[in-house]
């Protein structure tokens, strides 16, 4: 442990949900759900930190300098408002440091330190338009421990504006980061995101450039076309039938 040492609190818990239906095959689609509720501290920066993930998906995290909990999302800012276990947050903040402090370095070299190199990747939250704001996602994966700084680059050149990097905890204890970027794509575009593992000087290195994509005006007149002409294709198909039906039957 020591110094490069990160202490995971977490608490799991499983929630198996069923769906009403009519069929006898209905525990076939008995699912399992896991709640994650992850408290975290090491020696490094991040000194501490506190991350609650549904399915591996987080929800929120806890700031605290403010001691309040921030939602990853607004629609959950309302829960997060509500919660009443401030006072177990930092129980369990005090308990992570004492373990640290006291109890690490009595088992400095007889714990294996564990490492987790990080992947990063980079992509954009929504479909790419040349001249329409979007945001750049860097995905940060096999965090371990979650100490780390993440940078953004533009041809080379800092990029300030980066919003700040959440960092979550997955299954088996280990860690993910995301970090966002808000930009308005241009054909020359060459981004790119640097993250360093602070612990051991690692860094990885993810670069973003445009691809597959339609300009702004080229893509709305394409769409135009095809409204036009699926418009045309009706109005012809109508006429087609009502001429049809229109016809005098012949007798026999």
């Amino acid at each position: 442990m020591g110094t490069r040492a990160a202490v995971l609190l977490s608490v799991e818990e499983n929630e198996a949900w069923t769906w009403s239906s009519p069929t006898p095959g209905w525990r076939d689609e008995l699912q399992n759900h896991t709640f994650l509720h992850t408290m975290y501290c090491q020696k490094g920066s991040p000194n501490v930190g506190l991350s609650e993930t549904y399915d591996e998906d987080q929800l929120f995290s806890f700031d605290f300098s403010q001691n309040i909990r921030v939602p990853r999302l607004p629609e959950f800012a309302d829960w997060a408002h509500k919660s009443r276990d401030t006072y177990s947050i930092f129980f369990d903040k005090a308990f992570c440091r004492a373990i640290i402090e006291e109890i690490g370095p009595e088992l400095e070299g007889q714990i294996p330190v564990s490492r987790g190199l990080p992947i990063a990747e980079v992509f954009t939250l929504k479909p790419l338009e040349f001249g329409k704001p979007n945001t750049l996602v860097c995905f940060v994966s096999n965090l371990f421990p979650p100490t780390l700084t993440v940078s953004w680059q533009h041809h080379l050149a800092p990029v300030e504006g980066a919003r700040p990097t959440f960092v979550s905890a997955v299954d088996g204890l280990t860690f993910q980061a995301f970090s966002y970027l808000n930009f308005t794509p241009a054909p020359s575009d060459l981004f790119s995101c640097i993250v360093t593992h602070e612990i051991d000087s690692y860094t990885a290195i993810a670069f973003w450039v445009p691809q597959n994509a339609l300009p702004s005006d080229l893509l709305e007149n394409v769409l135009c076309s095809v409204a036009f002409g699926l418009g045309v294709l009706g109005i012809i198909v109508g006429l087609v039938l009502i001429i049809y039906f229109r016809k005098p039957c012949s007798g026999d």
